[in-house]
């Protein structure tokens, strides 16, 4: 998680559903919390010194009335902060109702001397036991302090979410409490239970890769380098490969220059020929089972490898075009265009929106004559007066921006060109015909289906104040209240749409939550203890009651003409209401890639959506993969080393 500028979380996240984010006060030393507590700590070890870590973890790794914990993070980590999140956070998926918090850590230099406030503990207003830190700065609790009954039949504190306010809104503001200053890493200098042949790190170092300091072989491997283990023939064929691979950089580097003259790049391929030349001479081939075997551990062992195109037998074919051609399609910056639709393609493919600061500097025109001149083509949103494309701002929920653009037109009248295109943005409004009604479908009106309960069960009066639907959007969950309650001889209950053992209140409450009704009885096996089995002559009966169920809510959903329209308008304003977006990637310019390589049309749309969509899957037919196959061989063919 990164938000405020002061601050980058690196690090581990844990996932609270992994670590059971609902252990009680009495088990907060039990196994459970142990293993968090455990990976908590050991996560920080692995932190560089001035590292900064974000953990979610349950409410008692602060509240607990043991500061054991705390007082060990304490003096390996300053506190840049928490986040109390309410009780609500993770039911959607984790499947539980728990208060959390997030914690911001930045690992010390040195032990702390002071014990901070943070350690310790207070009763609130209500008696539980809280963290200073959350009593000192209530506004990093996002939602209400409460109580609420336990399955330990006692109260216990809980967070209740704010109405009608967003997790994330909360989140956002809470985050700028959040303050830490980003540390850079220092190589730690060797101490006495260091190797002789360890070295720190060199940055300049790939990590993964061998290296030579002052003549000698080293690999890097995260934070250290360790001096290589080889013998004198293996130790020159790294040698060798590591020339080779410093001058195949550098040309990549060259090419990537858009100041760099054609004669450098000459120059550049003429050393990389004599380097490859003379190593090939006396080791072999790059490929070959001895240069592997020396150079397979660095992370551009297979870099190389593509400078040689071999044949079925392994036999080199050809150098790569990397030796004779530029194999890299130089960034070259435009500095001018001609008009306002030049320089809106250069705006979306170097800045990825519509830039009219930057547009005028291209075209010297001023922002309002590019407007002009762009009419149609961009729109300005009325939520956050940001200039959108047109392919972005007339998809999404059009119907919604229809009105937002409405709203702006009454005071400003050059939204007039917004309604107008969204008008014709609009999805075709479905009648009832083309809606297909389910039981369970969410955008229906809890109302509705108690009014169908009603109507088709013959409820009787007196117990319809205590047979209620009631739906929670938390849980997306269905129920129905005193299901039980009807008494045994109402036909429709248990005889028309129920059984004797599920009456048509449960089973129209499984319906809801889309489960098929099973009917089981309780029998004792051989050892006396008790099992549940299948009853499938009851649960085939239960069935056929819950498609009779399904079958009069279809006939009745749309019959009373009032009720027919006014869900009809609903659907389509709720459902029926998004445009997709169509992704164009014509203007995108793909600085570095391989010149051969000419995409097609819908390959620059895909990087489009991949860029501008948030999330996207590309997939393919199933057999379709042996024909990307042979298309990455053949470019791979023409690829520069670029593509092992």
């Amino acid at each position: 998680m990164r938000h405020h500028s002061h601050f980058n979380i690196g690090g581990f996240l844990l996932y609270p559903h992994r670590f059971h984010l609902h252990d009680s006060p009495q088990h907060s030393w039990g196994i459970r919390p142990f293993i968090h507590n455990y990976f908590l700590a050991k996560s920080l070890d692995k932190v560089r010194l001035g590292g900064s870590l974000a953990f979610i973890t349950t409410r008692y790794t602060m509240d607990s009335k043991d500061t054991d914990v705390r007082e060990y993070l304490a003096a390996r980590a300053d506190l840049l902060g928490a986040v109390r999140l309410p009780d609500n956070a993770f039911k959607a998926n984790a499947n539980t109702e728990v208060v959390s918090d997030i914690l911001f850590l930045q690992k010390r230099d040195t032990p702390a001397d002071e014990i901070p406030d943070w350690i310790h503990t207070e009763e609130n207003t209500d008696g539980f036991i809280i963290n200073s830190y959350f009593l000192n700065h209530p506004e990093m609790v996002l939602g209400t302090p409460s109580s609420e009954s336990t399955q330990y039949g006692r109260q216990d504190y809980t967070v209740v979410p704010v109405p009608d306010v967003g997790l994330a809104t909360q989140l956002q503001k809470a985050m700028e409490f959040i303050r830490g200053t980003y540390q850079k890493a220092v190589p730690a200098e060797p101490d006495k239970s260091t190797p002789a042949d360890t070295l720190p790190a060199d940055d300049s170092v790939k990590n993964y890769s061998f290296t030579l300091v002052d003549g000698e072989v080293y690999y890097r491997e995260n934070s250290m380098m360790k001096k290589a283990e080889l013998n004198a023939t293996a130790e020159n064929r790294v040698k060798g490969m590591i020339k080779l691979r410093d001058c195949v950089q550098k040309l990549i580097a060259l090419q990537m220059d858009e100041s760099i003259p054609d004669s450098a790049i000459k120059a550049g391929q003429a050393e990389l020929n004599q380097l490859y030349d003379a190593y090939t001479h006396k080791y072999g081939l790059i490929n070959s089972r001895a240069n592997r075997l020396a150079f397979e551990r660095d992370s551009s062992y297979y870099l190389l490898c593509s400078l040689e195109i071999l044949d079925e037998d392994g036999r080199l074919e050809r150098k790569a075009d990397m030796f004779t051609k530029r194999t890299i399609k130089q960034h070259k910056t435009i500095t001018s265009v001609d008009t306002a639709s030049e320089a809106l393609v250069v705006s979306i493919g170097e800045r990825a929106k519509v830039d009219l600061p930057f547009m005028s500097q291209l075209t010297g025109k001023s922002e309002s004559e590019l407007i002009r001149e762009l009419q149609g083509v961009i729109y300005k949103d009325p939520t956050n007066n940001i200039w959108q494309t047109a392919d972005e701002y007339l998809s999404g929920n059009v119907r919604k921006k229809l009105r937002q653009a409405q709203k702006a037109m009454s005071t400003d009248p050059a939204y007039k060109i917004n309604v107008k295109a969204l008008k014709a943005a609009q999805p075709k409004d479905l009648d009832a015909s083309e809606i297909e009604v389910r039981l369970g479908a969410t955008w229906i009106d809890k109302s509705y289906i108690q009014q169908f309960m009603y109507e088709t069960l013959n409820t009787p009066a007196y117990l319809r104040n205590r047979i209620t639907v009631n739906y929670s959007a938390f849980t997306a969950e269905w129920s129905i209240a005193n299901k039980n309650a009807a008494p045994y001889n109402d036909v429709a209950a248990y005889t028309t749409y129920g059984t004797d053992r599920a009456n048509a209140y449960k089973i129209l409450e499984d319906s809801l939550n889309l489960r098929d009704v099973r009917i089981y009885d309780t029998v004792e096996d051989a050892d006396g203890k008790e099992k549940r089995v299948l009853n499938a002559k009851q649960t085939t009966l239960a069935q056929q009651k819950q498609q009779a169920l399904k079958d009069a809510f279809k006939d009745w959903i749309f019959k009373e003409p009032e009720r027919r329209q006014t869900l009809v308008h609903h659907y389509n304003e709720t459902m029926n209401n998004t445009r997709p977006r169509e992704y164009d990637g014509s203007h995108i310019v793909f600085s570095g890639i391989n010149p051969e390589i000419k995409l097609q049309p819908h390959q620059f749309n895909a990087i489009a959506h991949v860029l501008y969509g948030g999330n996207t899957l590309l997939a393919h037919e199933v057999g379709g993969w042996e024909d990307v196959r042979d298309d990455c061989r053949r470019y791979g063919e023409q690829t520069s080393g670029l593509m092992p």
